[in-house]
């Protein structure tokens, strides 16, 4: 491959980073890490694919970063005005400024999946594939920035589904650590499945359980998995050495899961904000 193929795709991957970072000099060095990985790689099938997914997960991974900082370390919001004058037209004629306060308190994953699919027209598959999550963890994940970027409040409604879904996470989590089979069968949905992306089969898990048996089974008696919260939803993860080595996504409707997400692909890892927690049994 050339490098001018890499030059043809640099403006659209400097407008894709510089949105979802807010910053055209940090976005400026994500475009330069991935033209460094670019020259080190030897074969693409679809370059403008694979630099999509490259540039999405190092802005992933820089703002997870950035949020852990202390505020003394941090970048002051306005510090991220230094665009080039068509970039920062057409980001304020898409967003305007007074938004771009709102959008800046967005969790990572939300900001990309937002930016992705409304500003750059990315399909949800698209940018399942990119982000290495499940198309509905990325449907979820814009809906939720939508809602902060448009203004909408949490009603109690929402509050009180969110509450509820964390206790059944809570209680599935503590049924696994006791192997109580009856318990984890009665949280999940009729048509509960787990999907595992492409490192975790290569560690011997399957790709797919199709069945709240299987998933069931999966889980029975499991004891290593500590509770977290994974980009602001509770989930669970394998955390060896402070490093977390698998992470399991968990999507709840009317009280059961429906849907589990397990990660273990170490690039996806680094852009979820995972944070362990205590949660009552």
């Amino acid at each position: 491959m050339e490098m001018t193929d890499f030059d043809t795709e640099r403006p659209r991957l400097t407008a894709l980073a510089t949105r979802i970072l807010g910053s055209r000099a940090d976005a400026d060095d994500i475009v330069q890490d991935a033209w460094l990985r670019f020259s080190r790689t030897d074969e693409v099938d679809n370059l403008p694919a694979w630099l999509n997914t490259v540039v999405t997960r190092l802005c992933l991974d820089h703002l997870r970063k950035r949020r852990v900082r202390s505020e003394a370390e941090a970048k002051p919001s306005g510090e991220s005005a230094s665009m080039d004058p068509e970039i920062d037209a057409l980001l304020a004629e898409q967003i305007g400024d007074a938004m771009q306060v709102i959008f800046d308190t967005l969790a990572p994953a939300e900001r990309a999946a937002f930016v992705l699919h409304d500003i750059f027209g990315f399909s949800f598959g698209e940018i399942g594939v990119i982000m290495g999550r499940s198309d509905t963890a990325v449907r979820q994940l814009a809906s939720r920035a939508r809602r902060k970027v448009q203004g909408v409040p949490g009603p109690v409604e929402a509050l009180n589904v969110c509450a509820e879904n964390q206790r059944v996470v809570s209680a599935f989590l503590t049924a696994a650590r006791g192997g109580d089979l009856a318990t984890l069968l009665s949280l999940l949905a009729p048509d509960a499945v787990m999907r595992a992306d492409l490192v975790a089969q290569k560690m011997g898990t399957d790709s797919l359980y199709d069945s709240p048996s299987a998933v069931a089974g999966r889980f029975n008696g499991t004891r290593g998995a500590v509770p977290v919260t994974i980009d602001g939803e509770l989930g669970a993860a394998w955390i060896h050495s402070r490093s977390v080595k698998v992470v399991f996504v968990f999507h709840v409707e009317s009280s059961q899961i429906y849907e589990v997400e397990l990660i273990a692909d170490p690039e996806v890892l680094a852009t979820l904000d995972v944070v362990r927690i205590r949660v009552k049994s």
